[in-house]
């Protein structure tokens, strides 16, 4: 039996974000060697992932924008050469302001090629289970922090923090640059799904980006990542203060990833049956309680089964974006408008982790950095109810051939 070639480019997908985006996540894992070994400060490492967060957000948009003109394979082929540049670089940093503006410029601008356009390319070869789709390439997310954060940890402890992220960077090299080789544009197909309010076949994506729809969305996506990103960067440190061992402490943070392949894959499923929004908001919920729990949890099985609980609630929506951007603009501008919605993830994201440090440089514990991200968290929640649903397609509108089965 013929399998459907969609299918390759989910598996490309994952592939790809797992080594791109969980190369920059991995930095979680340096912040204390690194710290220890060269004096600087939580916040000041921290701030290298802010940096990073805010390129990839920007990047993600430029990148997304070029996948919808010229293809995904030169995107990703060349974001994959930028990927290990920046962490070979980064590996040979002296001074703290080199590490931020290696890592967090050339990096972040990388890993914003290896998941926007990725994401928006699966959603054009997929027509029926196009969200188990999606989920399943945002999965590379979560398979980045089960087995990337705990090969660099691994690394720190056997040859130091320079070596370890010389080897990510040449992991990108080797991997990423020859997957990029597997892609091929998605079918043509007329653009089934896209409301009528998203406009006609010559709507921009200037006209996308004013409309309620893309405001809400983006807003919603933007709470979320600030809520989550403080607590998972600093969650092996958070670890290490509560006594876990370093590299037990690493293995939390590998059961927050492994709790987000499943909420990815649970949350793609539901998406398909009940509705995208009905999961986000559902999502949401248990993502903020989630956070706000961490202020009791204190010794390593409660720390695994928390980390678990928030990575099913925090991977399960950060695939539904997508979805709802397809959704709301179709096929034709769906690189350029997830980019920009991402770009709004992306500032969220770029915060926490520097918030973070600072409240544990003044406060010596995290506990006040959880009681924000949980109040952020419920913002989320209440932006997320406002979105409207998107109209009908025209009953006129030709019925799609490809349904993406295998």
């Amino acid at each position: 039996m013929r399998i459907y070639y969609g299918w390759v480019i989910v598996g490309v997908g994952i592939v790809v974000s797992c080594i791109g985006v969980g190369s920059m996540m991995s930095l979680g894992v340096f912040l204390q060697p690194v710290s220890a070994e060269m004096g600087w400060s939580s916040a000041g490492i921290s701030g290298a992932l802010m940096l990073a967060f805010l390129c990839l957000g920007i990047s993600s948009f430029g990148w997304g924008a070029v996948s919808d003109r010229i293809g995904t394979r030169t995107v990703v082929c060349a974001g994959g050469v930028l990927l290990g540049l920046g962490l070979a670089a980064a590996s040979r940093a002296v001074e703290l302001w080199q590490f931020q503006m290696l890592f967090g410029l050339i990096v972040g601008t990388a890993a914003g090629s290896s998941y926007t356009p990725l994401i928006a390319t699966t959603t054009n070869w997929f027509t029926r289970n196009r969200s188990l789709a999606v989920a399943l390439v945002s999965m590379g997310l979560g398979v980045g922090t089960v087995t990337v954060a705990p090969l660099a940890a691994w690394l720190i402890v056997n040859y130091g923090w320079r070596t370890a992220m010389l080897a990510l960077g040449c992991i990108a090299w080797v991997v990423v640059v020859p997957a990029a080789f597997l892609l091929r544009p998605p079918p043509v197909q007329p653009d089934d799904d896209r409301p009528a309010a998203a406009g006609d076949a010559a709507t921009s994506v200037a006209q996308a980006l004013r409309t309620p729809q893309f405001a809400a969305v983006a807003l919603t996506y933007f709470a979320c990542c600030a809520a989550h990103s403080g607590p998972i960067f600093h969650m092996v440190s958070n670890a290490l203060i509560c006594g876990v061992p370093p590299l037990l402490a690493t293995t939390v943070f590998s059961a927050a990833g492994a709790g987000g392949l499943a909420g990815r894959i649970g949350a793609g499923l539901l998406a398909d049956r009940i509705g995208a929004k009905q999961v986000l908001v559902a999502g949401l919920v248990a993502q903020a309680v989630a956070i706000l729990l961490y202020t009791v949890a204190r010794d390593l099985t409660s720390l695994y089964a928390l980390s678990a609980l928030f990575g099913i609630a925090y991977g399960g929506v950060m695939p539904l974006y997508a979805i709802l951007i397809r959704q709301y603009f179709g096929a034709r501008i769906m690189g350029a408008t997830f980019g920009a919605a991402t770009l709004a993830s992306t500032v969220g994201m770029a915060f926490g982790p520097l918030v973070g440090g600072w409240i544990f440089d003044a406060f010596t514990s995290y506990r006040w950095l959880y009681v924000g991200s949980f109040v952020i968290g419920l913002g989320a929640v209440a932006i997320a109810l406002t979105f409207r649903p998107p109209r009908a397609p025209s009953p006129l509108a030709p019925s799609v051939a490809n349904t993406g089965a295998a």
